[in-house]
């Protein structure tokens, strides 16, 4: 499957002077610093199966992502091949269409290597000089969770809806006609899994599939490096960077995204329904206007830098307490944690799974548990049902299935 545009193509918009052009339309970014979390856009209700009606304080349901919408999307066109993300302060390419070609399509990817030398070996567009390989947060932040995930066996780009604005970025998935699946959109980061049980995976966002999962950097079908997608980004060189305090009332403030947080989880897994009530009713430090967080905030709080494997923790800072449990294979992990957002699907009438972040291992039965995933990956969960049915995984890599997960607080301050 290809997607085929009009607008200038990179070639067009590459100027061959290194320098900064002053003049070229958006320099002037949002002076924005931080990391303001942008809201997921999930406008819909959903109970345990499919959209429902919305949700008051009361209600079933209440308490998920579309009562609590946080900052909402907004970009820029620049009219220049970029855009600007106005909550985030953050410059991104335009297009996926890196070869200039009007096409995006396979010949538009790289390996990671390339990827990374793109930018260290210099490279201008649009008149900016100053591009790089995103983080693993900031590229997260262009995630939307209006998207529908689909099938990893798909083959028609019908009515689908990715994971990102493609009103404003112009996205396409992969390319069918050259052997790839239409969930083959993954885009590289910085970040690396931190681990010594497996090979090395590239933390990358999926916008056909809407997930975070580590990428082998070798061809999982074929010989070879994988090939990578990508976005460059500039502006903002404090996004995703923490600034956390510990409030020593049992919470835990980031003044970077001006989210306060519950120190400890709830120490128990529990269903997605029992998570929102758990966090709707609660009262800790003088507050009772704690939430279960959205797939956005809850990542946010990822400390990539840190592995059960590496420093037999969790992946998040210190500060911080996360129960310890026993995982599929036997040994001692940490949970992975419900957001309230759901993970519509084109299929089962979409509404069945929510978002989790998994701040343990994220395992797959690939001829025995192993860490395939990575811990700080961003997957899904049936909200209701048996374990004991997955239990040798499911999926083409063999994916734990828990559906009873954790649960930590989150409010915004004031």
């Amino acid at each position: 499957m290809t997607f085929s545009f009009t607008s200038c193509s990179q070639e067009d918009e590459i100027i061959e002077d290194t320098e900064e052009n002053p003049e070229a339309p958006g320099n002037n970014l949002p002076d924005i610093s931080g990391y303001p979390v942008v809201g997921t856009n999930q406008t819909t209700f959903f109970n345990n199966s499919q959209s429902t009606t919305t949700q008051a304080e009361g209600d079933n349901f209440f308490g998920q992502n579309a009562n609590y919408l946080g900052n909402e999307p907004s970009y820029t066109d620049n009219n220049d091949g970029t855009v600007t993300d106005n909550v985030t302060g953050l410059m991104w390419q335009q297009s996926f269409d890196h070869d200039g070609d009007g096409t995006i399509d396979v010949n538009d990817k790289l390996t990671y290597s390339e990827i990374l030398a793109l930018v260290e070996n210099g490279f201008t567009y649009a008149g900016y000089s100053d591009w790089r390989v995103p983080t693993i947060k900031e590229m997260y932040s262009l995630i939307l969770y209006s998207g529908k995930d689909i099938a990893p066996e798909s083959t028609s780009g019908t009515d689908l809806t990715p994971f990102i604005d493609n009103n404003t970025f112009e996205f396409a998935y992969g390319d069918v006609s050259a052997g790839e699946r239409l969930i083959d959109m993954q885009c590289a980061t910085t970040n690396v899994y931190v681990s010594k049980e497996v090979e090395t995976l590239v933390f990358g966002v999926n916008f056909a599939d809407g997930r975070i999962k580590g990428y082998g950097t070798r061809n999982p079908h074929g010989s070879g490096d994988k090939a990578f997608n990508y976005l460059l980004v500039r502006g903002n060189a404090t996004y995703g960077q923490n600034d956390y305090t510990d409030n020593g009332d049992g919470t835990v403030t980031d003044k970077a995204t001006g989210l306060m947080w519950s120190t400890a989880d709830n120490a128990e897994a529990v269903l997605w329904q029992d998570a929102l009530k758990y966090a709707e009713n609660n009262e800790l430090a003088g507050h009772t206007d704690w939430r279960l967080p959205d797939a956005k905030e809850l990542q946010s709080i990822v400390d990539y830098d840190r592995s059960p494997a590496t420093h037999n923790s969790a992946s998040i800072d210190p500060v911080f307490e996360c129960t310890k449990i026993i995982n599929e294979r036997e040994e001692e992990d940490f949970p992975w944690y419900w957001s309230s957002t759901t993970h519509e699907s084109m299929a089962n009438q979409g509404g069945g799974s929510a978002v989790y972040v998994a701040f343990g291992r994220s395992l797959g039965n690939m001829n025995g548990w192993i860490d395939i995933h990575g811990a700080g990956s961003q997957r899904s969960d049936p909200k209701t049902g048996d374990p004991a049915d997955y239990e040798e995984g499911f999926g083409p890599q063999g994916d734990a299935i828990r559906i009873y997960n954790y649960v930590r607080l989150v409010r915004t301050v004031e």
